[in-house]
């Protein structure tokens, strides 16, 4: 990929194959974006709220094996040929843009024709597709609850709502995403619990032990298992033993062909807990597994986020970067490093130190402290000196740091990668009124959400009122980039320019 500046604007020069793309099967799928809630398989866990209240069962699905129905929740493409989820998530990409260009013009409410309404202000590039399509991801999270059989000790992925009474965990062997390292650590997990004398954690008021296993690994195939337990009323001593069987289980009996590099155990009594509030335990060997992206290499914990898909996740780091230095040149034709980069919600610190070639100074802003300790190491892991990695809430820490930042010798260049929330109100008005910088590049999982209130708050007009007294952006580039094959989800990067 290619990045020029001419002007204000950027064309950008994408080698990238042109796909044939079939229409028929379109229209029935387009309901797959027509709630914002409806966000159902970036493949977190099944059994969120979130997709219990949204997912709507397919008129088909009562003649549907089990198998397809978890697959219709999980991977809502499964059945369309990836070039026809390629078409389908660039035009959903361009509708979201659209409605951002009527809200700008502020033509939204105007009478305009529907093809006039659609006509995009700035250029939208063809959606750059995940190198792997097949059991792409690095991380899945396997529920425990009852099966169609009825038993209760079943590993998988929900089907069903709670509120109707009507979840069903199902196995995930037959799912496009998953590795079959993943499947077979869940398969030997639920052997473990069936032979267990405890019984599953189904509803916390309820009692039971065993919860879920998640699973990471990397590109060389080290895979890292955590086991969620609550511990009810069950002494130290007590927990011990199960502890021990647990890990005699995969290092010495049947689950020893899954070959664990990491074995980690963490109680819980809540649905999520930090290693803060309740330490990851690690039972049998390494702490962390690594990874590689870009030729940088990166710590993983058991908490830590990192992008599900390693492939796709070195197409959107050299987007970011080209996106926010298109003047500069890798290798030896490599202009002088650009002055500062902003990293807002930085994470593990992978945007940044992929970035810092090109920099003088990176300066990172995340909420999580381990994050904040994994970049930090991912940073000197890599002989990165000029990174810092400051923990806290960005909308707490930007403010104030914004004063103490020089755009002296390159200026000022921000890019965020918030969560599906959105960047908090001050977040964006600390951004907004910086007139050093010049140059934000916006990377979103969910675009037509709180992000599209952020992309309007950074190029409307002045306001007093808002506190929005800084010069307006201006949306100049958007590249969507497909990390999610077989779902509709995509991540968008989406440049702004003043």
């Amino acid at each position: 990929m290619v990045l020029a500046a001419t002007g204000s604007r950027l064309v950008l020069a994408v080698k990238h194959s042109v796909y044939s793309l079939r229409k028929p099967c379109l229209s029935s799928q387009v309901s797959l974006f027509s709630s914002a809630d409806s966000v159902l398989a970036d493949q977190r866990k099944p059994s969120k709220k979130q997709w219990t209240k949204s997912h709507k069962k397919p008129r088909w699905a009562d003649h549907l094996s089990w198998e397809e129905r978890l697959a219709d929740v999980v991977t809502p493409l499964w059945r369309m040929s990836y070039d026809e989820q390629l078409e389908l998530k660039q035009k959903h990409q361009e509708g979201i843009l659209s409605q951002l260009c009527q809200h700008l013009t502020g033509d939204f409410q105007s009478h305009f024709s529907l093809s006039d309404r659609r006509k995009l202000s700035f250029p939208v590039l063809s959606i750059l597709p995940s190198p792997v399509r097949d059991g792409y991801r690095n991380k899945s999270t396997f529920s425990v609850n009852r099966g169609v059989d009825g038993n209760p000790k079943t590993v998988g992925f929900y089907v069903g709502t709670g509120r109707q009474g009507t979840i069903l965990c199902i196995n995930g062997d037959h799912l496009l995403n998953m590795p079959e390292k993943h499947k077979l650590v869940a398969r030997c997990y639920q052997d473990f619990i069936r032979q267990s004398s405890l019984e599953p954690c189904l509803l916390f008021h309820t009692g039971g032990h065993w919860r879920e296993v998640t699973v990471r690994t990397n590109a060389e195939g080290h895979t890292m298992a955590i086991v969620y337990f609550h511990p009810q009323m069950l002494t130290p001593d007590e927990v011990a033993v199960h502890k021990a069987e647990l890990l005699d289980y995969f290092t010495q009996g049947p689950g020893s062909l899954c070959q664990l590099d990491s074995v980690f155990f963490q109680e819980s009594t809540m649905t999520r807990c930090t290693h803060e509030e309740s330490p990851y335990q690690l039972l049998h060997g390494q702490p962390h597994i690594y990874e590689e992206v870009l030729g940088f290499k990166f710590r993983i914990s058991p908490d830590a986020f990192f992008q599900v898909n390693q492939s796709a996740a070195e197409v959107l780091y050299s987007t970011v970067r080209n996106l926010c230095f298109p003047n500069n040149k890798e290798g030896g034709g490599r202009t002088k490093p650009a002055g500062t980069l902003l990293d807002v919600c930085c994470g593990t610190g992978a945007i940044g130190i992929t970035v810092s070639p090109l920099v003088d100074r990176v300066i990172g802003i995340e909420l999580i402290e381990q994050a904040v300790v994994d970049a930090r190491h991912n940073a000197a892991l890599n002989n990165v000196l000029k990174c810092e990695f400051i923990p806290g809430k960005a909308e707490v820490v930007l403010p104030g740091l914004m004063s103490h930042l020089s755009p002296a010798g390159g200026g000022l260049t921000a890019v965020v990668n918030p969560a599906r929330a959105g960047l908090h109100h001050r977040v964006v008005r600390a951004l907004r009124n910086e007139p050093a910088i010049r140059r934000l590049v916006y990377v979103s999982c969910k675009p037509e959400g709180e992000a599209m209130r952020n992309f309007r708050e950074l190029c409307c007009a002045p306001s007093l009122q808002k506190k929005l007294t800084g010069e307006a952006f201006s949306p100049t580039l958007a590249v969507p980039v497909d990390m999610f094959p077989h779902t509709p989800h995509c991540e968008l990067v989406l440049l702004f320019e003043r």
